[in-house]
C-alpha cells in the first residue's frame, strides 16, 4: 500500500512527464573560490575530465561583489543580488541581529544568523524560492552538504532537517540544523559520527608574524564526502525517486585564504603548494561523488554541474595615499593598511567618531583598528550615520539616514584613495562624477534588505606572469595578511569562476563560448529539473539553452559603460556582455587599476 501511495505522489509531482521518463537526478558541486584557468589534468583531473567530456563553459561569470553568500543566493534562486538582497558576506541587516551579538553588520556564514535574518524578514529574506525548496516541493529527495552558510541558502526556510538534509560545519552542535532520524540512522550505519569535525590546522590564519596553515581542509571535507557517498546517496537510491544534492566544498577557498606559503610576499601568493593541495582536495571530493554514482548505478541518470562561486587573488596591503596606512599599530607591519582602513580613512575625512560593531560598539581610538574591518561612523553607534561592512576585495557603505550630503563627501574622500578602483552608488542618493549607478550592475531591484549606498571596488594588479588572471593581486580590507588570499573585487580573475557540466540533460564534448553566470546556474537547474518557480523580482539569469541537447547558440554582444569623469579624470568603466536582456559583467573600475578591464576601443577590437 505504501509503495502504491509513493508512486501516486511521484506521478502527481512530476505531472506532464511520462512515468518512464522522470526528471534526472542532479548534483551541484561548488568548489569554492576555484579559478577557471587553474583546472588542468594535473591540478584537478576529475574536474578537467568532466569539463572536457561534457560542457566546457569558456565564458563564465561570478556576480559582483564576488563573494560566497551573494553567489550562493544567485545559484539558489537564479536572481541577481538586487533582488536577493545578499549584497555581501557581511552586510547591514537593518536591525541589531541577536544571533550575531546584536550587531548591525553581521557575518552571514552562520546557520543561526541566517535564521535570525530570515525571521526578521517574514521567513524569507531572499524573497525568492530557493532551489532545494522548489525541488522537495516537487517530490525530489534533497540535501545540501558542506560549507556552513551557503549550504543552508539552498533551503533556508525549513530548518527541521527534513525534507532537505543539511550537513555543514555546525552539524551536531546546538548552532546547527538538526539531523532527522532517517539520516542519523544512515550516518551511524555507515560508521560516521553525527557531528562534523572542525577545520583544526586548516582554520589557522596566523598573524602578521606567524604564517597561516600549510595543510588543506582534508579532515573536514573527508567527513562531508563520506556523509554524501556512504549515507545520503545510498539513502536516496533506496527511496527510488529523483534527487538533488548540493555539495559545497570549502576548498580551495578556505585554504587559499589562510595559506602560510607567502606571508608578507606577493609571490607565490595563492599559487603555492598549499593552495594547489586545496584544489586537489576539492577535486578528490568530486571524484568520490562520481565513484559513488557508479557504484550505485546512478551515473547514467544523474547530471553533475560544477560552478565555483568566484575566483581568487593574492592580498596586498599597500597604499601611498591612505592615512590609515601611515599610522602605527601593534599588529600591522609598518606602512601597510590595517583591517578597517576604509572605515578609518572615512572617519578621518568626514570628521566622525568610529566604533567597532565586532567589539560591542567600542570606540576605535588612535593607533587601533576594528577587529574585522567593519565600522560604525557617527556620534551614536546604535544609530550610525554611516556603516562600513568590510568584506575583502570590496566594501559596502550604508547611509541609514539617507544623508545625501554625507554620501557626496564619502564619494569625494574615496576618489582620493589609490586603493579604490571604481565606485557604484545608489542613484537615490544622487549622481556623482566618476561613479556608476547600482542599476548598472543589477544591484538595484526588489531586495528586502537595506541597499548599500556605495560599493567600493578595490584596486587589483598582476605580478607579471604569463596569464594575469592567475597572478592577480588585490587590495583587501581584511584581517588576513599581505600574501594570503582574498576575493570580492571586480577583476576578471575573480569574475572568471570555473564552470562545467555533464550528464543526460547536457551536450557531450561541447565548448560553450556564450556568456554564462551563477544566476544562469539557478535558472538552468530549475529548467532541467522541470521545477515551477514563480519569480518575484525581475533581475534573473537565463536558461543556458545552448548547453542542452538540440539547443541553439545565441548571439551575444559586448560593450563598455563609462561614467562621466570626476575632477582629476577618474571614471568608472564597466566591461559587460549581453545576451538578450541578460547581462554579464566581466570587469570594472578605473583604467589601469583593475585586472582584465579593457578600454572601449580594445573591447571593440576583440
Amino acid at each position: 500500500m505504501r509503495k502504491i501511495l509513493a508512486s501516486a505522489i511521484l506521478i502527481a509531482a512530476f505531472s506532464g512527464s511520462a512515468l518512464a521518463d522522470p526528471p534526472h537526478n542532479l548534483i551541484l558541486f561548488v568548489p569554492d573560490g576555484l579559478r577557471a584557468h587553474m583546472v588542468t589534468p594535473q591540478t584537478a583531473p576529475a574536474m578537467a575530465a568532466l569539463r572536457d567530456s561534457g560542457i566546457d563553459f569558456k565564458n563564465p561569470h561570478s556576480l559582483f561583489p564576488t563573494f560566497t553568500m551573494p553567489n550562493a543566493s544567485a545559484m539558489a534562486t537564479g536572481h541577481y543580488l538586487g533582488d536577493s538582497g545578499v549584497f555581501g558576506n557581511t552586510l547591514y541587516a537593518g536591525y541589531p541581529v541577536a544571533a550575531a551579538g546584536g550587531m548591525l553588520a553581521p557575518f552571514l556564514e552562520s546557520d543561526t544568523v541566517l535564521t535570525d535574518v530570515d525571521e526578521h524578514y517574514q521567513g524569507n529574506f531572499l524573497d525568492e524560492e530557493a532551489l532545494l525548496s522548489a525541488a522537495h516541493r516537487a517530490g525530489f529527495s534533497t540535501a545540501a552538504i558542506g560549507k556552513i552558510g551557503p549550504v543552508l541558502v539552498f533551503d533556508h526556510q525549513d530548518r527541521s532537517g527534513s525534507p532537505t538534509i543539511i550537513i555543514d560545519d555546525a552539524t551536531g552542535s546546538v548552532a546547527g540544523i538538526r539531523l532527522a532520524a532517517e539520516i542519523s540512522a544512515a550516518l551511524q550505519q555507515a560508521g560516521l559520527p553525527l557531528a562534523a569535525p572542525p577545520r583544526d590546522e586548516n582554520g589557522k590564519a596566523g598573524d602578521s608574524t606567524t604564517p597561516g596553515t600549510l595543510v588543506a581542509n582534508v579532515v573536514q571535507q573527508d567527513y562531508f564526502a563520506a556523509a554524501a557517498t556512504q549515507a545520503v546517496l545510498p539513502l536516496f537510491k533506496q527511496r527510488g525517486k529523483p534527487f538533488v544534492l548540493v555539495f559545497w566544498s570549502r576548498d580551495p577557498d578556505g585554504t587559499q585564504h589562510n595559506q602560510g606559503d607567502s606571508l608578507g610576499s606577493l609571490n607565490p601568493g595563492i599559487n603555492g603548494p598549499t593552495s594547489l593541495a586545496a584544489i586537489k582536495n576539492a577535486d578528490d571530493d568530486l571524484a568520490k561523488l562520481e565513484a559513488a554514482l557508479d557504484q550505485l548505478g546512478l551515473t547514467a541518470t544523474t547530471d553533475i554541474v560544477v560552478s565555483a562561486d568566484h575566483g581568487f587573488a593574492t592580498i596586498s596591503k599597500e597604499s601611498k595615499t591612505s592615512p590609515a596606512a601611515q599610522a602605527s599599530y601593534a599588529d600591522v607591519p609598518p606602512g601597510l593598511l590595517p583591517p578597517g582602513f576604509v572605515a578609518l580613512d572615512l572617519a578621518k575625512a568626514l570628521n566622525l567618531p568610529l566604533a567597532d560593531p565586532n567589539d560591542k560598539n567600542s570606540t576605535v581610538t588612535d593607533g587601533h583598528h576594528s577587529k574585522a574591518g567593519n565600522g560604525l561612523l557617527g556620534s551614536d553607534p546604535a544609530q550610525p550615520d554611516l556603516i562600513v561592512a568590510a568584506n575583502g576585495g570590496s566594501d559596502l557603505i550604508y547611509f541609514p539616514k539617507r544623508d545625501k550630503r554625507l554620501a557626496a563627501k564619502a564619494v569625494a574622500a574615496l576618489l582620493a584613495q589609490d586603493y579604490v578602483s571604481g565606485l557604484f552608488v545608489d542613484e537615490s542618493l544622487g549622481h556623482f562624477l566618476g561613479t556608476l549607478p547600482l542599476s548598472a550592475i543589477n544591484l538595484k531591484g526588489s531586495a528586502l534588505t537595506p541597499v548599500p549606498g556605495i560599493f567600493v571596488n578595490f584596486r587589483s594588479f598582476d605580478t607579471g606572469c604569463a596569464e594575469a588572471v592567475l597572478c592577480t593581486v588585490e587590495i583587501a580590507d581584511t584581517a588576513l595578511q599581505q600574501g594570503q588570499g582574498m576575493h570580492g573585487s571586480f577583476s576578471r580573475a575573480e569574475t572568471m569562476n570555473f564552470m562545467a557540466a555533464k550528464g543526460p540533460d547536457f551536450k557531450a564534448g561541447y565548448v560553450d563560448h556564450s556568456p554564462v553566470s551563477n544566476a544562469d546556474i539557478g535558472k538552468t537547474l530549475a529548467h532541467v529539473l522541470r521545477l515551477t518557480v514563480h519569480d518575484k523580482g525581475k533581475l534573473t539569469g537565463r536558461v543556458m539553452i545552448e548547453a542542452l541537447p538540440g539547443g541553439a547558440v545565441p548571439n551575444a554582444t559586448s560593450r563598455t559603460v563609462i561614467s562621466a569623469p570626476a575632477p582629476g579624470g577618474l571614471a568608472t568603466l564597466l566591461n559587460e556582455q549581453r545576451l538578450g536582456p541578460t547581462r554579464y559583467f566581466d570587469a570594472a573600475g578605473f583604467m589601469g587599476r583593475t585586472v582584465g578591464l579593457t578600454s572601449p576601443a580594445a573591447q571593440a577590437a576583440r
